[in-house]
């Protein structure tokens, strides 16, 4: 990225990482080419940025009238708290994961290739819900084409192996290989929610790092290409928890730690299976404290908390934010708000601005 860019263009990069919407990542991308410098030096960026507004609008149009061919879509709006994507070799058992933990249908079979298309799922813990995605396997010999569109809106990812199988050093290598090729880097940093590498089944999710406020922006670990990575705004970077599927077959912890020494990377690991459910019950835990989720209750004047459906954000948002969450009309024309949990005193009053916290009520005046 050109180091001589504005303020303006570099919160609107910033909001462009951050957004899942697409008619928010839009808005961003239009903000960024009316901020860009207009010289030589940004042309390929310039160029960039028009490309990824032609296909954002075309999305957000739909499919043409008059009988227009079209395919499956390949791009699964998020919803719950945040949407994370199941990204595996092929038999890795990414879809038997996904039926027990969500529910669905996803189409399992002893031969790769079965999933065709992203399958979306609602994952269940406490009173929120994570959207998980299963996608077709990637391998050495081929990815789908469409798997960037795919993960564009994901939160993170859960790459998911069979430590039992030969070759799967090989296999996670070669995934991570054709992700990289396509803008797409598996970052193994939380932002400090997560601690890096094994998490055994003993492993206290309290006592890792304070969590940082703000939604998750990975941190590379070092090295010229990470840096590089950090400056490309198209770059989707996915924090992500490897997980060791069939345990129930036995492979010792040591194992993981060799997976991720040879592979180079310390991505948060936990071993579960999908024939036993065994260690599933933890994903949630780990989810909500690693993407730093709050919960937010709303409440109307003279009548108690709603606490049956909290707004979901990441740590670090604001009293508007949830409102706009509510309804735009609702942020635009709020006055303050008053709150209960993390105030100083029950019912304080607090400006759009103030910071809310997990489990905090809200009574918002517009």
């Amino acid at each position: 990225m050109p180091t001589n860019v504005s303020p303006e263009y570099k919160k609107a990069e910033a909001e462009y990482r951050k957004a899942r919407d697409p008619a928010l990542r839009l808005q961003c991308l239009k903000e960024m080419l009316s901020t860009i410098p207009k010289h030589k030096g940004t042309e390929h960026l310039q160029a960039d940025i028009k490309s990824r507004i032609k296909e954002l609008m075309e999305e957000l149009a739909g499919p043409r009238k008059g009988g227009a061919r079209t395919g499956p879509v390949h791009t699964v709006r998020p919803e719950g708290a945040g949407q994370v994507a199941l990204v595996g070799p092929p038999n890795s058992g990414k879809s038997s994961l996904h039926r027990l933990l969500t529910g669905s249908q996803a189409e399992i079979g002893p031969y790769p290739g079965s999933t065709q298309a992203p399958l979306p799922g609602m994952l269940n813990y406490e009173d929120v819900q994570f959207q998980l995605v299963d996608l077709p396997p990637v391998s050495a010999e081929f990815m789908m084409p469409w798997m960037p569109n795919a993960l564009q809106p994901a939160s993170a990812a859960l790459l998911v192996v069979d430590l039992t199988v030969p070759g799967c050093v090989e296999n996670v290598v070669a995934i991570r290989e054709r992700l990289d090729a396509r803008r797409i880097t598996l970052m193994d940093d939380w932002g400090g929610r997560l601690g890096r590498g094994w998490l055994g089944d003993d492993a206290d999710l309290d006592a890792t790092p304070a969590r940082a406020a703000g939604p998750v922006v990975p941190q590379p670990a070092g090295g010229d290409d990470e840096t590089l990575a950090m400056d490309d705004p198209f770059r989707i970077l996915l924090p992500t928890l490897l997980v060791a599927n069939k345990r129930d077959l036995g492979f010792e912890p040591d194992e993981v730690t060799v997976l991720e020494e040879l592979v180079g990377a310390a991505w948060p690991a936990i071993a579960v299976s999908a024939r036993t459910g065994s260690g599933l019950d933890r994903l949630g835990r780990l989810l909500f404290h690693g993407l730093a989720i709050v919960r937010v209750y709303t409440k109307i004047p003279g009548k108690p908390p709603d606490m049956g459906r909290p707004y979901t954000l990441a740590e670090g948002g604001t009293v508007l934010d949830v409102a706009s969450l509510i309804h735009r009309d609702i942020a635009a024309s709020l006055k303050y708000a008053r709150i209960w949990g993390s105030g100083k005193f029950d019912g304080q009053q607090v400006g759009r601005e103030h910071p809310v916290r997990d489990g905090d009520v809200l009574e918002l005046h517009a």
